[in-house]
């Protein structure tokens, strides 16, 4: 079955030309290094004064996002959907201070509608929406915590658990996104727990695994193994990463060596060992490929061809973010594989550190978005000429 990634009528089958335009300027924008390498020091500036929200409701967080409610999102799952591509609504707000009782009563909201349509097949969470980043990091370098936060610890461990009960119940798999560094090891043993509480018959509960971390490997081997000992199933998001910048200018400050790979070529080795690593241990494991990258993409058909699994077999999906490589999503789900779109949704101001890691994303991925401006504009004049 193959795939043609330069079929741009298919690629962009759910945007009009206005659309393709707006995403061709803002490609354009996203392009320039210097622009989205001060963004975050022209937030800290202008964000109290409320300058730059309403210029990036209308940009970049159109372009990237379903919307400030979940409601608002209900368009964008509606559009994918006429094409066969799914969702997940990403309640993208972390590394809260407070209002963590928030954040869980939309968790559970999200649980249900997901119960309630077919095209939310799974709902994801970051840790850091849950649990404060200073009791994360004392976890994980087992540094004691004081009472409050032990009390804090306690209750957010057992609305966790309430949570992936719930998802459990509804039939919706939950995953836990990936997170910084030196606070992803406290992140492992929650979500490892919720694993074998919950996994004991399919997967409910997903780790995202950052193959651009130099460990990975090892560590999605060993957790393979201890599933497939304890007689669970392991779920996992296969991700390279989106912290490069972030890890290495710590690990520069800190004075230690950088977890990232040295170079793409070993994370991307990595990524592709890790991919045929659970499908040959497919009958314990349930993946999601998130990718923008092509080969990866088409090393994992491969593989699922060379193992006799089906395109729709439902422990194999690949996830694109919204607003990116829609090449890859919409031509994939043309030839019946499970595919679904990250779709962010929060208040713009509470979304912009996503926003502002997708800018840098683009720019610090190779050739992204280059690819993205070519495959736009090869669309447009398809349209043009028709």
């Amino acid at each position: 079955m193959e795939l043609n990634f330069n079929n741009t009528e298919v690629t962009f089958q759910s945007k009009s030309n206005t659309e393709l335009q707006r995403a061709y300027w803002l490609f354009k924008l996203i392009g320039w290094k210097w622009l989205t390498g001060i963004s975050p020091i022209l937030l800290k500036v202008f964000l109290p004064l409320k300058f730059p929200i309403p210029i990036v409701k209308h940009t970049i967080f159109k372009h990237f996002c379903g919307g400030e409610t979940m409601q608002d999102c209900n368009v964008t799952i509606e559009k994918l959907a006429q094409h066969n591509v799914k969702t997940i609504l990403d309640y993208s707000v972390e590394h809260q201070s407070e209002n963590y009782q928030n954040t869980f009563d939309e968790a559970f909201l999200l649980i249900e509608k997901a119960k309630n349509d077919i095209n939310i097949p799974f709902v994801v969470f970051k840790m850091t929406g849950f649990i404060s980043v200073p009791i994360l990091v004392k976890m994980n370098t087992n540094d004691k915590l004081t009472e409050e936060e032990e009390v804090d610890y306690t209750n957010a461990i057992q609305q966790i658990k309430k949570l992936c009960q719930a998802a459990n119940e509804a039939g919706i798999p939950i995953f836990f996104d990936a997170e910084e560094s030196w606070i992803q090891n406290a992140i492992d043993v929650i979500v490892l727990e919720m694993m074998k509480l919950f996994n004991t018959k399919n997967a409910t509960v997903y780790n995202t695994i950052q193959l651009y971390r130099k460990d990975m490997l090892q560590n999605l081997k060993t957790l393979i193994e201890i599933g497939t000992v304890e007689n669970f199933c392991v779920g996992v998001k296969l991700v390279r990463g989106a912290y490069v910048e972030k890890e290495n200018d710590r690990a520069d400050l800190l004075g230690y060596a950088s977890p990232i790979h040295y170079n793409k070529t070993n994370c991307d080795a990595d990524f592709n060992k890790a991919l045929a690593y659970c499908i040959a241990h497919i009958d314990h494991v349930a993946v999601c490929c998130g990718t923008h990258n092509e080969y990866s993409t088409i090393l994992l058909t491969e593989l699922m061809n060379d193992a006799h699994i089906l395109p729709n077999d439902p422990r194999i999906y690949f996830a694109q973010l919204l607003g990116m490589s829609d090449h890859i999503s919409f031509n994939l789900a043309a030839k019946g594989y499970n595919v679904v779109k990250y779709v962010p949704y929060g208040p713009v101001k509470d979304v912009l550190p996503y926003l502002i890691r997708r800018a840098q994303e683009n720019t610090s991925i190779s050739g992204q978005t280059s690819r993205e401006l070519r495959l736009i504009t090869q669309e447009l004049k398809r349209r043009k000429t028709k």
